[in-house]
């Protein structure tokens, strides 16, 4: 009989070839970084299946329609690495889908550090987590573009610090419209748990949990106003704010977009214990006719209350009101 023992050491001692975790889900094809299934995706549609781990890595997409999918959903991490200066994901290609992903420990020089960073095209984000850092989603101007939210999570982001313009658990600029549906904010660090510059604005069955916010401001915040529907959500105010005034503020830097008919319906608001201070559900300074009905508050809670426009409110009033549109375009500047 012949000895074989030797040939099954040999089999026994060869590497098996290592896992690649980012692998392209048409093609079967890994790669060791998403950068990699990126640029072999280029300007077609493709799927990036991210295999669990910790990521200290980034990627900005200028081309294509790119899906980052997480094999099992919160087992893909992505930590501390941003591209640009902006985000672990630049988006400015033709369309992005994320789904199941973590971004946390996210930190910038301009304090814009931020999971996503959406500049041009569509973007669609389910199932994701952004956490201890700066900014969740950032968005620039995309007027023909619409962002879509669904089933994530925005837990301890924000930042009004440092002299910098505040940063947000999410901030779009101008892009067609913005939807944010079954999704949960707590433990802001500064600044708005929702901001959105676009003109149209859908916030539904979500929860936004203030009680261990610290400085925080409005929880939905349309600076230009906007149309719409914020319905069906939760909203609790904690006691460390920067700006208790409003929990939802419309139009509050000047009515650049139309507000008529936004409809604020079947929310609950409520604050912890010992809060004395007086708030509304919705400061408008629009002064549009609003769809406002069938809202839960609390007893320090107005449902509505109406600011002057900025015109109205005297010379002192526009002094602020146009030091804010000036900080907001050196903003902007810097966005861009």
């Amino acid at each position: 009989m012949k000895q074989i023992w030797p040939l099954l050491v040999l089999i026994s001692a060869t590497p098996l070839a290592a896992a690649q975790p980012f692998t392209i889900a048409a093609t079967k094809q890994s790669y060791p970084k998403l950068a990699d299934a990126v640029a072999a995706i280029g300007d077609k549609d493709g799927t990036v299946l991210i295999a669990p781990g910790v990521y200290h890595e980034c990627v900005v997409q200028g081309a294509g329609r790119i899906t980052y999918r997480a094999v099992r959903p919160g087992t893909a991490i992505f930590d501390g690495t941003i591209c640009e200066s902006k985000a672990v994901l630049v988006l400015r290609g033709k369309a992005a889908t994320v789904d199941g992903l973590v971004f946390r420990h996210l930190r910038t020089d301009d304090g814009n550090g931020a999971g996503i960073r959406a500049e041009h095209g569509p973007l669609t984000v389910v199932n994701s987590v952004f956490r201890d850092s700066e900014e969740g989603i950032l968005g620039n101007d995309d007027p023909a573009a619409d962002i879509r939210i669904d089933r994530s999570t925005f837990s301890g982001l924000g930042r009004c610090d440092r002299g910098l313009s505040c940063a947000h658990s999410i901030y779009i600029g101008k892009y067609r419209s913005v939807t944010v549906r079954h999704s949960r904010f707590d433990r802001g660090q500064g600044g708005h748990y929702v901001k959105s510059r676009s003109p149209r604005i859908d916030v539904s069955d979500c929860s936004f949990d203030d009680v261990h916010g610290h400085t925080t401001n409005y929880m939905i915040d349309l600076p230009g106003g906007a149309t719409g529907a914020i319905r069906r959500n939760i909203f609790v105010q904690g006691k460390d704010k920067e700006n208790h005034s409003a929990i939802i503020a419309v139009a509050a830097e000047g009515a650049g977009n139309p507000s008529a008919g936004l409809k604020v319906v079947g929310n609950r608001a409520h604050q912890v214990a010992d809060i004395s201070w007086p708030t509304a559900l919705v400061v408008d300074w629009s002064g549009s006719k609003m769809g406002i009905a069938g809202n839960e508050v609390g007893p320090n809670i107005e449902t509505y209350r109406t600011q002057q426009p900025p015109a109205q409110r005297g010379t002192i009033g526009q002094i602020f009101y146009y030091a804010g549109k000036l900080k907001q375009k050196l903003r902007d500047k810097v966005l861009g």
